[in-house]
């Protein structure tokens, strides 16, 4: 729970959003995505270091080279807390409209009987 917790709050920044984005083709260095954003290689590392803590990206070492990419396993934690999230939501709500369509029947119910006794 609480690394979807992260995930969720790593996921609000529009610029690690983007950075996601670019890392769904392929995976990317620093300086490499640094290249195709407004903000700058420093920024990117503080970006991914949030990304990697979510445990949304891994990273892979390559001598002095550090690629990123994406962590399906980490997406994957998400989309099941959103999931157990909408099913609880389609659950209440089905609640609520089997209580509405219960409190509809009673006026009715309680109408004929109004009806039936003079």
């Amino acid at each position: 729970m609480e690394t979807a917790r992260q995930g969720f709050a790593a996921l609000a920044d529009p610029t690690r959003q983007a950075i996601l984005g670019l890392l769904q083709t392929k995976v990317l260095t620093v300086g490499e995505l640094a290249g195709q954003l407004t903000v700058s290689r420093p920024a990117v590392s503080q970006h991914m270091k949030v990304l990697k803590h979510a445990q949304l990206v891994r990273e892979e070492r390559a001598g002095t080279r550090h690629y990123f990419g994406l962590n399906a396993s980490g997406f994957a934690e998400l989309r099941s807390q959103i999931d157990n999230m909408w099913q609880s939501a389609l659950t209440s709500f089905a609640a609520y409209v089997a209580h509405q369509e219960s409190v509809k029947k009673l006026p009715a119910r309680n109408q004929k009987r109004k009806e039936s006794n003079p």
